[in-house]
């Protein structure tokens, strides 16, 4: 919300004037955020009032242009030190007629954006001057004519300073309201909170006096109260269509952001930021019948003020006439009824809506406004009233309407329950002693009553606290409690580091989590947290088969983004993504990590029991809830596009490919002190040929390789992108490794190349060899593989180094090669291996 520090300054009962800046720091002290503190201007130089005199239509040029006579002097009382009375200026704008009083800036002004003006040709003729449009003046975003001010406003006339007329030292504070402060949704909400923090009086704008009614104004039928707790309507009758909108009204829309349209309409505007309680204004002859608030039904249509028919939903709350719908509640108003140029009979209503009816309709015709805003957060039912009699007045003031004795009131205000807390609560929740009075003090600022105060059974003293209508939020003595807090100051609470809790520290759990995250980003690769939610075509690109289970899923019913409604079953779709927007912003060669819990859930689900707030859950209940919630493993995965090692001086760069995604899962099991195993497998989305399923013993525990080219080009992949997923969870918890003892006498080292068939996995022959060399066979690597007419069709040599070594003495030639000899025998024996020669 935007809003006017000088609109703001007058609710406050004090002579001291504070800057912009002391605002926004007493806003923040009690908890609301400011997002910009904006000054308006600078504006420097001679920027006067001009009244126009002549107008002069260029005809030879393609778009309007006009050559219009301004005079910025009044003929007695001009000076000679700012030129020419009348001013020669080029415009291009067409609102405004001769006669009028509009904005100049003279040769040598300098308007926001450091925008010097001079005199200067153009069009033909010499512009000594420049006619202002708001948005030039960096009053707000109106930049389809030019500020045109009201001629009948005796305070102001031609030659006048317009830079303080207009207010340009002033300065705009744009708020972020949260949804459970919907009171700060208005200058009286805010001004409150204002005083709060300087801890002065308050000018509650709203406390005007409203006459007993005299019968309704307008028949009104409300079919369900839940809908409409409460409409309220007044008639405003003999209404001056073409009374202009004042200045100081047009200013301050202008400043909050809303364009001014009429007066009736920029009335119920003003109102709205000024008190809160968004209005709308009927033309009362248009209005066939009654007025009926009811649910929509299916099929009915409804033009909106945007001129855009919508078929609505039979859970949207509407007003009706005769001739059906003339409005959506609480969103926006219908056009058949809407208030025309020539509307001079005025019915203004100002109604409360149910806030969660109001906030489906605003998403299901996608048409938010700022009257939704207010009313999706609570708008106070007891402000109606005061709301409809002060728009009524200025109508009557400034078009010369009359106000109609009559007011409807349908409904009513329910009150706020008591709430009662120990009067010394706040004190030990922020373990501090606040000055004596202290919390009465400050609940009754925010508009709180003290019902009573009395001594408990336990002796202490207690306070009965009535929260005001428009806090809906204060239902618990811990809502009374932060509010005293956060008056008092949040930097009066004293900070103590809590001892740390005795115990054995982390669990074996935790410490490998964080080994794995350490190993995998000294490896290279960087961590990142994508988010956790999917969409249900994510599966689709990702090729899977219809009964594949990672498709089983928990949906979301509220989920934060209508098309990603889904907990994700495997880290890959986020981790994909992060590596999607890497590569957009220009990063080539990427290699992301993340270690996140997946959700699976249970086969039979079982429904979430309904727990009571006012003491801690039983054992039993925690139990249940634990059963009703899906499971929630820990997994870790790896991505890797382009060079895995940098391009330089020392040659090319290596590309990333299926081994690299191998040897990340290889670096997550060492740093969890288990062995994996490799063994060629099929699973989507990886390439069929480039996939390898990893094992601890017997059991899968991950996939890793290249993505499938298709999967590829369905989600804009990099070519050859490669992944790993590893179930972190399934891994055995190692918690204490052996200390490794190296030893002392020099190894042994001797090859061997086998001729093996070609579908025979390479890390089940390494596995074999190892197996068969004993505990003398320290260690082994594959370091050749060719295939070709020396080892026949069909067949691949497979060349390892291995190393020998006793850890007690210095091992002999001879039993190096029987050790060699056995592990050979045993790929012989197993996958027929021949020696080749």
């Amino acid at each position: 919300m935007r809003v006017p520090v000088s609109w703001l300054t007058e609710h406050l009962d004090t002579k001291e004037r504070f800057t912009a800046e002391q605002i926004a720091e007493a806003f923040v002290r009690v908890g609301l955020e400011v997002e910009e503190v904006a000054p308006l201007g600078p504006v420097t130089g001679p920027v006067v009032v001009g009244r126009v005199a002549e107008i002069e239509e260029l005809t030879e040029f393609k778009k309007p242009i006009r050559y219009c006579m301004v005079e910025v002097a009044e003929a007695d009382d001009h000076d000679e030190t700012m030129g020419p009375r009348m001013r020669g200026i080029v415009c291009g704008a067409t609102n405004f007629a001769e006669g009028d009083l509009v904005v100049v800036a003279l040769p040598g002004a300098v308007l926001p954006g450091g925008f010097a003006i001079t005199k200067r040709k153009t069009y033909g003729r010499y512009s000594d001057g420049m006619i202002c449009s708001a948005r030039e003046l960096g009053l707000g975003d109106e930049h389809t004519g030019i500020l045109v001010l009201p001629s009948g406003d005796e305070h102001v006339g031609a030659g006048d300073d317009a830079v303080d007329y207009l207010g340009l030292d002033d300065s705009v504070i744009e708020l972020s309201i949260t949804p459970d402060r919907g009171y700060a949704f208005s200058i009286r909400g805010l001004a409150r909170e204002l005083a709060c923090a300087f801890d002065i009086s308050y000018r509650d704008h709203a406390a005007i006096d409203v006459p007993e009614a005299e019968g309704p104004a307008f028949p009104v039928t409300v079919e369900n109260e839940e809908d409409c707790p409460r409409f309220v309507a007044r008639r405003i009758i003999g209404v001056d269509p073409t009374a202009p909108t004042p200045f100081w009204i047009r200013r301050r829309l202008m400043l909050a952001g809303i364009r001014s349209i009429s007066l009736a309409v920029d009335v119920t505007n003003y109102v709205m930021l000024e008190m809160g309680q968004p209005m709308h204004a009927y033309d009362t002859p248009s209005i066939k019948g009654g007025i009926v608030v009811r649910r929509a039904e299916a099929g009915e249509k409804l033009t909106t003020l945007d001129d855009v028919e919508r078929t609505l939903d039979p859970d949207d709350i509407v007003i009706t006439d005769e001739t059906g719908p003339i409005g959506l509640a609480g969103v926006m108003g219908g056009a058949s009824t809407e208030v025309r140029p020539d509307s001079s009979d005025i019915l203004l209503e100002a109604a409360n809506w149910e806030p969660t009816a109001v906030a489906r309709t605003v998403r299901r015709h996608k048409l938010p406004s700022e009257a939704s805003k207010r009313f999706e957060r609570r708008v106070d039912a007891n402000i109606a009233p005061m709301a409809l009699e002060r728009a009524a007045r200025l109508l009557r003031d400034h078009a010369e309407g009359s106000i109609q004795p009559g007011r409807t009131d349908v409904g009513g205000v329910t009150p706020m329950p008591t709430v009662t807390m120990p009067i010394g609560l706040p004190d030990q929740v922020a373990g501090t002693r606040y000055p004596s009075g202290a919390t009465v003090r400050r609940l009754q600022q925010i508009g709180c009553t003290t019902v009573d105060m009395f001594t408990g059974e336990d002796g202490k003293s207690r306070v009965a606290i009535q929260p005001p209508t428009w806090r809906p939020d204060l239902t618990e003595p811990a809502d009374l409690v932060e509010e005293v807090l956060r008056l008092e100051g949040y930097d009066s609470i004293p900070t103590q580091l809590p001892p740390a809790p005795p115990g054995k520290g982390a669990t074996a759990s935790q410490l490998r989590r964080r080994a794995v995250g350490r190993a995998l980003a000294e490896a290279g690769y960087i961590e990142v947290i994508p988010f956790p939610f999917v969409s249900p075509t994510i599966w689709d690109s990702f090729g899977l088969a219809f009964d594949d289970n990672r498709r089983r899923t928990v949906s979301l019913l509220n989920p934060l983004e209508a098309d990603r409604s889904e907990l994700a079953t495997t880290l890959l779709p986020g981790l994909l993504e992060a590596l999607i927007r890497n590569v957009s912003r220009g990063m080539r060669d990427v290699a992301l990590f993340h270690i996140g819990q997946v959700t699976l859930p249970k086969a039979q689900q079982v429904p979430v029991p309904t727990v009571g707030v006012a003491a801690r859950p039983k054992d039993g209940e925690v139990a249940a809830l634990h059963a009703a919630l899906p499971q929630q493993p820990v997994h870790t995965a790896v991505v890797l596009a382009g060079n895995r090692e940098q391009a330089g001086w020392w040659g090319p760069g290596e590309p990333a490919n299926w081994a690299d995604a191998i040897r990340a899962a290889h670096i997550v099991a060492e740093a969890s002190g288990v062995e994996l195993n490799i063994r060629a497998a099929e699973l989507a989305p990886w390439h069929p040929g480039r996939c390898a399923q990893l094992l601890v013993g017997d059991l899968a525990v991950g996939y890793a390789g290249e993505l499938h080219p298709k999967v590829i080009e369905a989600l804009g992949l990099p070519k050859r992108t490669c992944a790993m997923e590893l179930k972190l969870d399934a891994l055995p918890v190692v918690g204490r490794r052996p200390a490794p003892s190296p030893s002392p006498y020099p190894p042994v080292l001797l090859d061997v190349a086998l001729v093996v068939d070609i579908s025979v996995p390479v890390a089940e022959v390494a596995t074999t060899l190892r197996n068969g060399g004993g505990d003398l066979l320290e260690d082994l690597h594959l370091f050749d593989v060719f295939t070709g007419e020396q080892v026949g069709e069909g067949k691949r040599s497979l060349a390892y180094s291995l190393r020998f070594r006793a850890p007690d003495r210095t091992l002999t030639v001879e039993e190096a090669t029987a050790a060699r000899d056995s592990a050979v025998s045993a790929a012989a024996s197993r996958f027929g291996a021949a020696l080749r020669s």
